[in-house]
């Protein structure tokens, strides 16, 4: 049997170590996007002088609680990757849930506002790796051919987080404190990292790996293009995302409670769009990214047209999870394809450029909203965003056209798995769809 073969398990037990990597996404798509939901409460805590004064300018700074778990993501993905790679996947994927328990613990228990800045960029760290090594986990378990696939699994948790946790840690927080929220998040760290331990078969890790091999993927043109494709796609996507309180209550006069309404019609369309992402990639990851960049687009343009009313506004809000969910495994395939044998690098930092974008969205659309712009104008910024975002993927398709086409995978790539390399090449440089 090759190495690219998933391991010989029961189909319940494939089915619940799947589960127990996609309980992690859950966890920590509600510890990333609970703050949007409760960026009012936590301004008006820890920033109440600002607050009384101008609330416009405390949303905007307390928007950098989100940024600085964005900053942690960019920082420990690459980091974390590049040491890590050698190690057994399972216990690897055990202590970095301990580490993101503790960081959410001290997040919520943080005194001031600067301190909570700073665990947040704490229990960002994990973030990256721990998605990139699941990736990899969850590929070997479903086999090379259904990549994209694996990838959307482990984002699953992340995606149905928004249709059910954050809008039940948003009401839970919105009713108690944003810091029993957090706290509750902890506790779905905690149950995650009981479920890898109990369920999760062993993988090794990579023998072979180095920290010079796994920083050698940066060397090639088509992953940094793909990382610059990725950030700004979803640049314009948290530009949106983070705000999405404040549009509720002041651009449809909304009640505070609806808020999780529309925080569970975005998450509706971010578990669609990660299942139908997974899907395209598997048949091309680059020109589902080009494709899904003009949904985006189109979704974008309904924000700025239907969000008068609330009926609208979730219409719009859903299109807009659809698209921008699905472009996240698009890209996580893409550069898979393209990072030669830095696979775990290739997986973590993925979702450091999301991050970059997370934070440049959340920063943008904070900027525009303090200039007086209104709570519509991070919606416009997304739109900016999408024009280089497409240029970077089409420079990427520029880099290694001589190679492999839109609709294929780059040869330069690998499968996820360590195995004979003829083998891994020959299916990486395969037609998607053969």
């Amino acid at each position: 049997m090759s190495s690219l073969d998933p391991p010989v398990l029961t189909p319940t037990r494939t089915r619940m170590a799947l589960f127990a990597l996609a309980l992690g996404g859950f966890g920590i798509g509600t510890t990333e996007f609970v703050a949007m939901g409760l960026l009012p409460n936590i301004a008006r805590d820890l920033l109440p002088h600002l607050w009384a004064t101008n609330q416009a300018d405390a949303l905007a700074k307390a928007g950098i609680v989100i940024s600085a778990y964005a900053a942690g993501v960019v920082v420990g993905a690459p980091t974390i990757a590049a040491m890590a790679a050698r190690f057994p996947r399972k216990t690897l994927l055990a202590w970095l849930t301990v580490a993101f328990t503790v960081g959410t613990i001290a997040s919520a228990l943080a005194p001031t506002f600067a301190t909570v800045v700073i665990f947040r960029f704490v229990a960002g760290l994990p973030h990256g790796a721990y998605f990139g090594v699941a990736a990899l986990a969850a590929a070997k378990l479903m086999g090379s051919e259904k990549r994209g696939q694996a990838v959307a699994f482990v984002l699953s948790g992340l995606t149905i987080a928004n249709v059910v946790g954050v809008p039940a840690i948003t009401y839970l927080g919105q009713h108690t404190s944003w810091r029993v929220a957090y706290l509750a998040v902890a506790g779905i760290f905690a149950l995650t990292t009981v479920a890898i331990l109990a369920v999760v078969p062993h993988q090794d890790g990579d023998p072979h790996a180095t920290v010079a091999r796994e920083l050698g993927a940066f060397k090639r043109p088509a992953v940094w293009f793909a990382l610059l494709t990725g950030a700004l796609g979803f640049g314009g996507f948290f530009a949106v995302y983070t705000y999405v309180s404040p549009m509720v209550t002041e651009i449809t006069g909304s009640p505070e409670r609806l808020v999780p309404a529309a925080l569970i019609t975005l998450g509706v369309g971010t578990t669609i769009g990660n299942v139908i992402g997974g899907k395209l990639a598997d048949h091309g990851a680059l020109r589902a990214v080009l494709w899904l960049f003009g949904a985006l687009t189109v979704a974008f343009f309904a924000v700025i047209v239907l969000s008068p009313t609330l009926p609208g506004l979730l219409v719009a809000l859903f299109l807009v999870g659809l698209a921008a969910s699905a472009i996240s495994p698009a890209i996580q395939t893409r550069l898979m394809d393209v990072a030669g044998d830095a696979q775990t690098m290739a997986a973590a930092v993925n979702h450091a450029s999301l991050n970059v974008g997370n934070s440049l969205g959340a920063f943008l659309g904070g900027a525009v909203i303090a200039a007086g712009w209104g709570y519509l104008a991070p919606t416009w910024v997304g739109l900016a965003l999408v024009v280089p975002g497409v240029i970077f993927a089409l420079a990427g398709w520029f880099v290694t056209r001589g190679r492999a086409g839109i609709g294929q995978r780059d040869v330069s790539g690998t499968t996820p798995d360590d195995g004979d390399e003829a083998e891994i090449l020959a299916a990486a440089s395969a037609p998607l769809g053969s």
